[in-house]
């Protein structure tokens, strides 16, 4: 005997339809996608502003740490966090507007609905 099968279905689960589970997916690639390209973009642009700018590995700031080290030792990680923070609250919001959502019709379970 088939385990789903000993329990009635619960009128308030929500399927998803392969179609929307495919939209969903490729709106949520695009959004990595540009999330990785911009991660890349930052990334490869701290060694080249290195080769083009004489001040950017040379010059010196507060305790003496160039404009290049200060960027690798602390902005990278600020950029890091805040991007990986970006992700991960953008994904979630498509997610949860394209999928799984409550449906309208009903009310909430621990709702009465309105008279």
């Amino acid at each position: 005997m088939d385990s789903s099968s000993r329990f009635p279905p619960d009128p308030l689960d929500e399927h998803d339809t392969p179609a929307e589970v495919d939209a969903a997916f490729r709106t949520l690639r695009r959004v990595a996608v540009g999330h990785v390209v911009v991660f890349v973009g930052v990334v490869v642009t701290v060694p080249v502003l290195a080769g083009l700018l004489g001040w950017w590995s040379q010059g010196r700031l507060v305790g003496g740490m160039s404009p290049m080290f200060a960027m690798a030792a602390f902005g990278l990680y600020v950029f890091f966090f805040g991007i990986c923070l970006a992700a991960a609250t953008l994904s979630n919001a498509v997610e949860g507007r394209m999928l799984g959502g409550p449906s309208r019709e009903s009310p909430p379970p621990d709702r009465a609905p309105p008279r």
